[in-house]
């Protein structure tokens, strides 16, 4: 039996080691075996690690709405705290609607402080529109206009200076002057005395425009429609003059002392009769006054 006993050892240990040696390796595979199982977590444990990973989520959601709204404008910005604030506290966004009466694009701010002529007088520093309306001012082209005569029988005229593409392109200068005419040919430079209102201020300014013939006309429609009335009414005066003169001639009667009053003395002598000519000398004659005239 104390065989058999030793024998089934000796199979379960796995070789004729010592007792010692055995009782060394089974600990060993066992230490083996379970470092392949993760050991159990208290609950403690469990609960500090579930902490941390909030945090580090938390800490990487941060970043990105951080980054998400740095990336955005200010007015973006404050459409998403506005958004956010009804989404979270309810309301309406009529309440925080923004006044947009008085918004102004930078053409808006050109218009309104735009000038035709700028003198030294005027000081473009004083405000940061005036700036701006200078420096667009400083890029115009002030040799020749383009004029709008879309209303030219009301006499209303429109001018502005060129810009960099209109000159380029040669319109005002190689084309017709006017907005809405392309016309090349048989080009006429007008120099015109431009008065316009400017900030309730009434101004002049000598400007430079070629225009085509038809253009020509409709730019001197009014001042040729007031030579041709004021010359029909110098003609019309000095016709009445005439017949007013005319009239007096048929109605005066006739003065009977000059009319039978017999002819003159003279009268008779120039008309009796061809005019006596002077008596003419002979040559020899001539000749002797005039040597007459030089031995004096």
């Amino acid at each position: 039996m104390a065989e058999s006993f030793d024998l089934a050892k000796i199979h379960q240990g796995g070789g004729l080691d010592s007792e010692f040696e055995y009782d060394s390796e089974a600990d060993r595979r066992r230490e083996k075996r379970n470092d392949l199982v993760p050991p159990k977590k208290k609950a403690s444990e469990k609960i500090t690690n579930k902490r941390h990973v909030e945090e580090e989520y938390s800490k990487e959601e941060w970043k990105n709405q951080r980054f998400h709204v740095l990336s955005m404008d200010a007015f973006a910005r404050h459409k998403k705290f506005i958004n956010d604030y009804i989404l979270y506290y309810s309301g309406s966004k009529a309440d925080f609607k923004r006044d947009s009466s008085k918004d102004k694009r930078d053409i808006d701010v050109i218009k309104e402080h735009h000038r035709f002529l700028w003198n030294e007088e005027d000081d473009p520093d004083e405000t940061w529109e005036k700036r701006l309306a200078k420096k667009y001012y400083d890029k115009l082209f002030k040799e020749y206009c383009i004029t709008d005569l879309s209303r030219y029988k009301e006499n209303k005229i429109a001018m502005r200076w060129r810009i960099e593409k209109e000159v380029v392109d040669g319109n005002g200068q190689f084309s017709c002057g006017n907005k809405k005419c392309k016309e090349t040919e048989g080009l006429r430079s007008w120099e015109v005395n431009f008065g316009y209102m400017e900030h309730g201020e009434k101004k002049n300014a000598l400007v430079k425009l070629r225009l085509c013939p038809d253009c020509s006309y409709k730019l001197n429609y009014h001042h040729r429609k007031d030579k041709s009335q004021h010359k029909k009414q110098k003609t019309e005066e000095m016709q009445s003059d005439k017949d007013s003169s005319l009239d007096e001639t048929f109605k005066k009667p006739p003065d009977q002392s000059t009319s039978q009053k017999p002819d003159s003395v003279e009268d008779k002598s120039i008309w009796s009769g061809p005019a006596k000519l002077p008596d003419e000398k002979s040559r020899e004659e001539e000749f002797d006054e005039y040597f007459e005239d030089m031995f004096l």
